[in-house]
């Protein structure tokens, strides 16, 4: 039986893609998965020889693997119980709600991503815009770290750049987990954040089964030896001073510590600094109560003004570098050997005593923070202006003034960073990143801090005003409304690095 069938071009078509979806789907995209995964398993290897701390299992773990395991963990199935309980809902409704919560935090770590992409990123962006310099780092403590502990960086939060400049520099010691804000979670930043390890937070939020799914995250990721970043501050310094922590991340990393467990749980104070934070105005504005808040669209239009201003000068060949980012590792503190202290354990504690007990470790955390963050050369020349705002100076009174402002916070025992160990040199390019600004006037050789700018240098002053001998009692590395002033790419300098501490 023979005879011909008429079959519409777009039927051809159709079956035709579909075949050759299939084709794919069956035989190529096997062999294509199994190349990548053979190159990011290579990496791996290759990372972990030179890691101080290897990345965990739980980070190269699936994603939907570990999405399970939250929203079906005890706790959080308890918390589920009890919620759709006295909230009168369907337990399908919680739990729908559950898995929300679980996909929207648990992150999706790219070792390939977030070594090969995220660090020349970081390295290539770093570099461009400052020059970085990683300043003091205690390595004998370092090396003394059971391999086996998880590692907590607890960082001052100055700019944005945070991001890019520990991950950067750390990337030889660890792969870092960062707790984001809601502000990253746009398309594509969103996903190329995750892939980093990163794991998103609403702060604030007082919803309680979200706070135990966040709860339930962070102390697996913590058990299971994910080296992590936190912010106590909990946002961007305004006034340029350490802001009071808060203690939710850090409460719930201790709340499930077992001293006698297989990991000790280590924190790392680690300070930053800059010559320039790309935000301050904004930062500063936000202190004005009366200002009103700018929009997305005045917003976008400042940031695209910014780069194209410096897009500009670099046509012109008059763009320089923000000057000094410079970052500092401190002692590592084993929470091991504090709790055998303080004959403490966290676990037990009743809420109310838990709580007084992590505010006093927190707080002694961000005052080992405030102790190790660097005196760069802006940061010193603007503590001089702002110790005495109205004086004009030539150019040698305010290198001598300035001198004795750096002898100060050596004798207080502050990182100091000393370009090629030459003050003057310090003196001269802290004091042209603030005229390249217009924050000092140079009226016939005679420097003096601009009135209508006395807010900006006190914001730079402002990150080491802790560290000066007639503050450092009082402050305690926090901000006090009372205290306020008016109105492997990167170079390690440690012989740039005064520390007074280090001599004894």
């Amino acid at each position: 039986m023979s005879g011909s069938v008429i079959v519409p071009v777009w039927v051809v078509v159709i079956v035709g893609l579909l075949a050759a979806w299939t084709a794919m789907a069956r035989l190529l995209m096997p062999s294509v998965r199994w190349f990548f995964r053979r190159r990011v398993n290579k990496l791996i290897r290759e990372v972990n020889t030179r890691l101080d701390i290897e990345i965990p299992n739980f980070e190269l773990t699936k994603r939907r693997v570990l999405i399970d395991r939250l929203m079906f963990d005890p706790v959080v199935l308890e918390t589920a119980a009890d919620f759709a309980k006295e909230n009168d809902e369907p337990r399908e409704a919680v739990m729908a709600q559950v898995e929300r919560y679980a996909r929207e935090i648990v992150p999706a770590f790219n070792a390939y991503v977030y070594f090969r992409v995220g660090y020349w990123f970081a390295k290539t962006v770093a570099n461009w815009l400052f020059r970085v310099r990683l300043g003091h780092t205690d390595e004998s403590s370092f090396k003394k770290i059971d391999p086996k502990s998880t590692v907590i960086f607890v960082m001052n939060h100055r700019s944005n750049m945070d991001y890019v400049l520990v991950g950067f520099l750390a990337a030889e010691k660890a792969a870092l987990s960062y707790a984001v804000g809601e502000w990253a979670r746009i398309w594509p930043l969103q996903q190329m954040i995750r892939s980093m390890g990163a794991y998103f937070v609403r702060r604030g939020s007082g919803n309680p089964l979200y706070r135990r799914v966040l709860e339930r995250y962070v102390q697996m990721a913590t058990e299971a030896g994910v080296s992590q970043a936190v912010y106590p501050e909990g946002g961007l310094s305004r006034d340029g001073r350490l802001r009071p922590p808060r203690y939710g991340l850090i409460d719930y990393m201790l709340k499930g510590f077992n001293p006698e467990g297989e990991r000790d749980l280590v924190f790392i104070p680690v300070g930053l600094n800059y010559d320039r934070v790309l935000e301050d105005r904004t930062l500063i504005q936000k202190l004005d109560v009366g200002a009103g808040r700018k929009g997305m669209m005045a917003t976008l239009a400042t940031t695209f003004g910014f780069i194209g201003h410096n897009l500009n000068l670099m046509f012109k060949g008059k763009w320089k570098k923000f000057g000094y980012a410079c970052v500092n590792f401190g002692t590592p503190i084993s929470m091991r050997a504090y709790v055998a202290k303080k004959r403490v354990d966290f676990r037990t504690l009743p809420k109310a005593r838990r709580h007084r007990a992590v505010q006093t470790l927190v707080k002694s955390l961000m005052t080992a923070v405030g102790k190790v963050i660097p005196v760069t050369p802006v940061s010193a020349v603007a503590a001089t202006l702002m110790r005495d705002p109205d004086r004009i100076f030539t150019e040698d009174e305010l290198k001598t003034a300035t001198h004795r402002t750096l002898r100060d916070l050596e004798s207080a025992g502050a990182d100091i960073y000393v370009p090629r160990g030459d003050e003057d040199l310090a003196v001269a390019r802290g004091l042209e990143q603030l005229r390249l600004r217009h924050l000092v006037g140079n009226e016939e050789g005679l420097f003096s801090a601009r009135e209508g700018d006395f807010d900006v240098i006190s914001y730079y002053a402002n990150s080491i005003q802790h560290l000066l001998p007639e503050n450092a009692k009082t402050a305690e590395g926090l901000s006090d409304d009372r205290l306020r002033v008016k109105a492997a790419g990167v170079k390690s300098r440690g012989s740039g690095i005064r520390n007074q501490k280090k001599a004894k």
